[in-house]
């Protein structure tokens, strides 16, 4: 299924790596981040009582649970609540008005459970922090997905640092705690790999850059600043996106959206290929493009969000990135799209999902199904699932007509994207971790 849904990229542009089989799920949204999952015999409704197995993930996270050889990987952050009178001190030097979390430690880990059973095979501290930045008070200290490479475990926390695990003999072999930026709002973007390249974003209201690391070693390989002029204010410069690779005319590109643009890269070299302006105001945006059709598709942000639709052009040695088409109604500022065969679907902050066609941007069908939705959605067995934030989980058919194929409400607030390997859907929400099978 996957691999007949991915051949409708067209030859010009198309998505690095190699499709897994179902029983691995390695990084956010899937193989190649597409929101794609090579999975079977999912379920389609279901209560909390129907759950294999619910787990309390200890801590607050909203990271994806990742899955290898049977094993779950999940991230957290176990933090201690700042005194008033720090909290008093911190407030002063933001000039944010979002309600805050403000701790004075936070121990960064990640959890290790059998994917049959639940069972906590290992909790591993990877990190702490002294006096760790303020988070918003819908995030998390632990928002960033963590990645699989091997039997290697890619775990980013933000500026508060990224290490590498060996998941065998649970040892961290290396750390670089040297990417600091002021991100407000606290981390979001969820690190990828390409060939002996870990790539971080970096878009703080300070300083706005993208690295490439040694994923051998942690070593900073290259340090590319952002161009491109942007907002005075600082709360409209930063970002929490995820860059994705593609292949144009038989070279590799590292497609990265940040605030007001989004820039193609060397992967290699960090040089800058080409840049396009959103030409409207995005900033805080958290989605991760998609590619298909030969074009790149990226939504823009807050404060009213765009779905713009680029193809990548060579002449003469140069690219541009040149906007195809833009979709200005219900686009969502947080979750990313989703595109299963011509169609594009997404769901907005109010709740309101679409259908577009992704050739075009003309709207096929509209349809309010729920609240809120912060979570992205996932392909899988044939089916689409969206994630409200009130943790009801929503199942359709593909096509040109809304078809429902079954509601289902778990208990908590979800804001994390969830993951799907055979037979197993991975829900996280701040009140349990659960794996629901048919």
């Amino acid at each position: 299924m996957l691999r007949l849904i991915l051949q409708t990229l067209a030859l010009s542009i198309v998505l690095a790596g190699n499709l897994q089989a179902g029983d691995l799920f390695p990084e956010w949204r899937g193989t190649n981040g597409q929101g794609h999952a090579d999975a079977e015999n999912l379920p389609v409704q279901f209560s909390e009582a129907d759950a294999a197995w619910k787990h309390k993930v200890p801590g607050l996270g909203w990271s994806t649970p990742v899955v290898v050889d049977g094993k779950v990987w999940v991230t957290t952050g176990i933090d201690k609540e700042a005194s008033p009178e720090r909290k008093e001190i911190v407030k002063k030097t933001t000039t944010s008005s979002q309600p805050l979390i403000i701790s004075s430690h936070v121990s960064l880990r990640v959890q290790c459970l059998d994917l049959a059973t639940g069972k906590v095979l290992k909790d591993i501290e990877v990190l702490t922090e002294e006096n760790p930045q303020f988070i918003h008070q819908v995030n998390s200290y632990a928002t960033p997905t963590p990645i699989v490479d091997g039997d290697k475990l890619y775990c980013h926390y933000g500026p508060m640092g990224i290490a590498c695990l060996d998941m065998k003999t649970e040892k961290v072999l290396w750390t670089n705690r040297t990417l600091r930026v002021k991100h407000e709002n606290g981390p979001g973007s969820s690190p990828i790999l390409w060939k002996d390249r870990l790539f971080i974003h970096c878009d703080g209201i300070d300083l706005q850059y993208i690295v490439a690391l040694d994923k051998n070693t942690g070593e900073i390989l290259w340090k590319t600043m952002r161009t491109g002029e942007l907002r005075e204010e600082p709360q409209l410069r930063k970002a929490y996106a995820t860059s994705i690779i593609v292949n144009v005319n038989g070279k590799d590109q590292l497609v990265s959206p940040a605030a007001d643009w989004i820039f193609g890269y060397d992967p290699e070299s960090g040089e800058e290929l080409w840049k396009t302006s959103y030409g409207v105001l995005g900033f805080s945006n958290a989605g991760r493009p998609v590619a298909a059709h030969g074009m790149v598709y990226i939504n823009t942000g807050y404060l009213k969000s765009e779905l713009l639709a680029l193809k990548i052009v060579e002449q003469d040695g140069k690219y541009e990135g040149k906007i195809q088409w833009r979709f200005n109604k219900q686009v969502p500022n947080v979750s990313s799209v989703l595109i299963v065969g011509d169609e594009m679907y997404f769901a907005s902050d109010n709740g309101i999902v679409t259908c577009l066609n992704a050739k075009t941007g003309e709207s096929i069908w509209v349809h309010r199904m729920g609240s809120r939705y912060w979570a992205s959605p996932l392909f899988a067995d044939g089916k689409i699932y969206f994630f409200e934030r009130d943790a009801v989980v929503t199942v359709i058919e593909p096509g040109k007509e809304y078809k429902e194929l079954g509601e289902s409400k778990l208990s908590g607030t979800l804001f994390a994207s969830p993951s799907v390997v055979d037979g197993h859907l991975l829900v996280r929400t701040d009140q349990a971790l659960y794996c629901i099978k048919k």
